[in-house]
């Protein structure tokens, strides 16, 4: 067992805080934007290229995302090491997964995308373990919560970004050009991490610790799967990512075969309406957890348990309308109320385990939800489609769908089992 003098809770400067989240948010922006630009640049992809829906679900979900999983614990475990420079480390991870983005754009076919797509993964396994373990070192556990849904807000506008570019500059210029222009940025910003950001490892009073030993692997991991409100987190995220990453590449699809919108289009509306209501979703999510889960723990993860489920009646209106303005205005509240676990998920999942475990348990989340959730979430859609596409024809999309938002349930259940356990277990290990 470490102590806090020994490990865990670094000096800690607001200024400096605030500077690290900043400058991560626009990383993690970056990340999601070249990891889900795909969706929106999907169907001319398809077209030019002549995939099959099996073929989509794979090329935006498993060729990423089984790369990104399966590295993702060894890389963490490097990010735990305390000679290891976190800050070299994204910024490594983000010129190449940059540059992978940018090769999507010269594929010829579907073997070529899958593995520029496999690139991709590879370089962002890099990213989110070490950023959640260097803010957690600089945040008190207090404020944890909002510092990480702070950070998770570049999903939404990362996704936003995506979809509103890469429809745009699509319809415009052709798929292709929309992979350059989402890869090429990052290169540049990868200098900027470098140059900016300090690892508080690396600093003077930070060397003068008590060297502790080290976890291996497996004692880590002993740790992490030791939790059960870690476990039940964990389920609940992979669900939530699973029907998330789903939904968000075949809704997109939806209202271009339902709804008859372009791209451009569909990457406007969608990705703004979506796109806002995230960084909402996301930011409350966080407020919510530290606010409400201050006298009681289990309140950490409320918000969740009760936004998983108000989403499914509004998201099954949403595929029923025939009105697409009707449709992406509704879209939006379920979109809202999905994105309220993000913070609180990964706060207490630093929350649940040993400092020296964090970027472990990161991983081990990560491989949960990107895994189940991103790797097998539109391959799995996508199967669906093809299976009901004799009896549904272009409607087969709006019937998983509908599936999907009644799955909504799952995560639901396990955010509330793995709320019963937190006032036992979060913040008790140094």
């Amino acid at each position: 067992m470490t102590t806090d003098s020994a490990q865990g809770h670094l000096p800690k400067s607001p200024k400096s805080l605030r500077v690290t989240l900043w400058v991560l948010l626009i990383v993690y922006i970056f990340n999601f934007l070249d990891r889900q630009i795909v969706n929106i640049l999907a169907e001319p992809i398809s077209k030019d290229l002549g995939l099959k829906d099996w073929q989509i679900g794979m090329m935006a979900g498993i060729a990423f995302a089984a790369f990104y999983t399966f590295l993702g614990i060894p890389i963490a475990k490097f990010a735990d090491r305390s000679t290891t420079n976190r800050v070299g480390l994204i910024s490594g991870s983000l010129i190449i997964w940059s540059a992978m983005t940018g090769l999507c754009g010269v594929a010829q076919n579907f073997v070529q995308m899958l593995l520029s797509r496999i690139g991709v993964g590879v370089g962002e396994a890099g990213c989110t373990p070490a950023a959640h373990s260097l803010i957690s070192d600089l945040a008190p556990p207090e404020k944890r919560a909002s510092a990480i849904s702070f950070y998770s807000l570049g999903i939404p506008i990362g996704s936003l970004l995506g979809m509103v570019l890469g429809g745009m500059i699509a319809d415009n210029f052709g798929w292709r050009v929309a992979f350059f222009v989402a890869g090429l940025p990052g290169i540049v910003m990868a200098l900027i991490v470098w140059l900016v950001l300090k690892d508080p490892r690396m600093s003077g009073v930070v060397a003068e610790r008590k060297v502790v030993q080290e976890l291996s692997t497996r004692a880590a991991l002993r740790e992490i799967l030791g939790s059960r409100a870690f476990v039940y987190l964990a389920i609940a995220g992979a669900s939530a990512a699973f029907l998330g990453y789903g939904k968000a590449t075949w809704t997109t699809i939806f209202f271009q075969r339902t709804h008859a919108l372009s791209p451009g289009e569909v990457g406007f509306w969608f990705g703004i309406g979506g796109g806002v209501a995230g960084i909402i979703g996301t930011w409350a999510g966080g407020w919510f957890a530290d606010n409400f889960g201050k006298d009681n723990r289990r309140h950490v993860l409320t918000a969740p348990a009760i936004g998983m489920t108000l989403a499914i009646p509004l998201a099954i209106a949403a595929y029923w309308v025939e009105n697409w303005w009707v449709a992406l205005l509704l879209i939006m509240l379920p979109s809202l109320f999905n994105s309220l676990y993000v913070g609180p998920t990964y706060s207490c999942a630093q929350g649940l385990v040993p400092i020296r475990a964090r970027a472990m348990a990161s991983a081990v989340m990560l491989f949960a939800q990107n895994l189940i959730g991103l790797g097998l979430g539109p391959l799995f859609f996508g199967i669906l489609s093809d299976i009901v596409k004799p009896v549904a024809g272009d409607d087969s999309v709006r019937w998983v769908l509908y599936g999907a938002a009644l799955l909504g349930l799952v995560p639901a259940f396990f955010f509330w089992r793995a709320s019963l356990r937190l006032n036992a277990e979060l913040d008790r290990k140094t």
